[in-house]
């Protein structure tokens, strides 16, 4: 019997919220009321948020109570590493920060010594204050049962229910750390698209205990090895020792299929194996294009700090490999790109300064439309000053810092030194190994140890 085949252009899973698409595919399930023990009905909405990705809309309506519940799930893959942001909030303005948190974020009020646990409540987009009012609302559900019942501990709720709120007047500053194992929490930058000089943004490396919470297992924690790799096929299978050569691996072009970034349609994939690999995806269905660059070799015992004079057209042409731990910085627009933001790619500094533009018209747009004059008018200004850069009518300086070491900016008299770059190799920071997971890094009797 032939497989069925799909008749016309196919449809993404998971599709942007236009005005083009007037009536989004939303999916009605009957399920169960925990108020009432009624069916109600859910609504699934499966779409993409820009910073965030794809997500499952969910919205719960139960016509017998009238009971209601929102909730929003992450629908892409988990972030290879875990995020933790820490917010000076200091005005008004700053409770005013949309925030968008998954089921894995945790929120620390330092100055309350106040923790809401990961997991203890579901994901949703709402804004600082939100964050606060919900934290408030729910010491307040017991406290009529705690008054009768243990009239200390209500007090104490109490007293700290005023501290709470007393926050949000801000008459003093206070400090809110996100941590997300998960990585899929964001925090508005009002700034943008200047650097925001009240959050600090760390990537760290998870642990084996936050994987197996995530879900995430390796073949030998469960004891099953992959069926592709029993049956030597596919995609994955097991070669013997000297069957290919690093020669061999260098000079092949190899493709595999994968989810279209963009659309989540399947698409193919080339690598290409050199000492970077490099891959790019070309999608038939919506037409997105892309590059990656990822180090195919270890970290440096140095990081990099390379600084590019961009004064004519001949500079924009310079061969560029940035990799995915290097940020950006053009000092002159007081812009600064932290290093997941671009990814790693191998361009020009045209490009690169084009992926920086794109990247603040197009996915910072969720927050354009809804933000005040002050805020449109720095974008529509810094876009202008960036496309008086592109037209070569004013002088930049690029800056590519990478902790890794690994990036790379072509010099047009090599061997001989480039006016136009500096490079400047220094000594990592303790927060810089972090970042790198160079801290856990057990190198002493690591085969006994099993995490």
């Amino acid at each position: 019997m032939e497989s069925m085949k799909k008749v016309g252009n196919p449809s993404p899973v998971f599709r942007a919220l236009t005005a083009d698409d007037p009536e989004p595919e939303i999916s009605e399930i009957e399920s169960l009321c925990m108020d009432c023990g009624e069916n109600g009905i859910t609504r699934l909405l499966l779409t993409k948020i820009p910073f965030y990705k794809e997500v499952v809309l969910m919205s719960f309506e139960c016509e017998h109570c009238g009971f209601k519940n929102n909730e929003i799930q992450s629908g892409g893959k988990i972030e290879e590493r875990g995020v933790r942001i820490t917010l000076n909030v200091q005005t008004e303005r700053d409770l005013n920060r949309q925030v968008i948190k998954s089921d894995y974020t945790s929120v620390k009020i330092v100055e309350l010594d106040f923790e809401i646990p990961a997991q203890s409540q579901k994901g949703e987009i709402t804004t600082v204050e939100g964050i606060i009012d919900r934290a408030a609302a729910g010491l307040k559900q017991d406290q009529p049962v705690r008054r009768a019942q243990d009239p200390t501990a209500a007090s104490l709720i109490e007293e700290f229910l005023t501290k709470l709120q007393n926050l949000k007047s801000v008459k003093n500053p206070f400090t809110m750390v996100f941590e997300d194992i998960s990585g899929k929490f964001f925090v508005e930058n009002p700034y943008a698209p200047q650097k925001d000089p009240r959050t600090e943004v760390v990537r760290f490396v998870r642990n084996t205990d936050q994987d197996h919470i995530l879900g995430i297992y390796s073949s030998s924690k469960v004891g099953v090895e992959p069926e592709i790799m029993k049956t030597n096929s596919g995609l994955l299978r097991k070669i013997n020792e000297n069957d290919f050569t690093l020669e061999d691996l260098h000079g092949e072009v190899l493709q595999f299929p994968t989810p279209c970034p963009n659309c989540g349609i399947e698409c193919q994939t080339n690598m290409k194996l050199t000492k970077v690999v490099i891959m790019a995806t070309n999608c038939d269905a919506c037409g997105h294009r892309s590059n990656e660059v990822k180090s195919g070799c270890g970290i440096e015992e140095k990081g990099r700090r390379i600084e590019v004079k961009v004064r004519s057209r001949e500079d924009f042409s310079r061969d560029v490999l940035k990799s995915e731990t290097c940020s950006l910085e053009v000092p002159e627009l007081d812009l600064s790109v932290g290093p997941y933001a671009v990814g790693g790619r191998f361009t020009t500094v045209e490009g690169l300064l084009v992926a920086m533009k794109e990247q603040v018209t197009s996915q910072g747009a969720v927050f354009i439309d809804s933000a005040d004059d002050e805020t449109k008018n720095r974008i529509s200004k810094f876009v202008a000053e960036l496309d008086a850069v592109l037209e070569g009518n004013r002088e930049i300086t690029l800056v590519l810092d990478d902790p890794a070491g690994n990036s790379y900016v072509q010099s047009f008299t090599h061997p001989a030194p480039d006016s136009g770059i500096t490079i400047t190799d220094y000594e990592r920071t303790y927060a810089h190994n972090e970042e790198l997971g160079l801290n856990a890094m057990n190198v002493d009797n690591y085969e006994k140890n099993d995490n």
